[in-house]
């Protein structure tokens, strides 16, 4: 299958429709598309709005991407405790890549207590 700019942009105007329904795994794949630009100009700021609606959702990848960018400062300011925390959510639903964040927060002392147990 060949992608398109037209497939794209109906992709995105999809994506629209299920977010105005409240839909979780669409504001994580119109986030996506917002903060790449791919079928709508990119715009970080939006990206984070539905970044924090899907992880409020309890959407564990949403949780993780909210995590890498608060802790590289991406799309918002830097915040290594929030950071951990929103890896700390994700990994307790089993989201393994949010679990190797916790270790790494916990090893490294970031965002955390640096002697944490877990």
């Amino acid at each position: 299958c060949t992608r398109s700019v037209q497939d794209e942009e109906e992709a995105v105007k999809l994506y629209w429709q299920a977010v105005d329904q409240g839909l979780a795994a669409a504001q994580f794949a119109l986030d996506n598309s917002c903060w790449l630009g791919k079928g709508v100009p990119q715009d970080q700021t939006m990206a984070m709005k539905l970044f924090r609606q899907a992880a409020d959702q309890v959407l564990a990848a949403a949780q993780h991407n909210l995590g890498r960018c608060n802790d590289k400062g991406k799309g918002c300011v830097k915040n290594k405790e929030e950071a951990a925390r929103f890896f700390r959510l994700a990994a307790e639903q089993g989201l393994a890549f949010a679990q190797f964040a916790v270790g790494d927060c916990c090893m490294l002392g970031i965002g955390v207590a640096a002697d944490a147990a877990d």
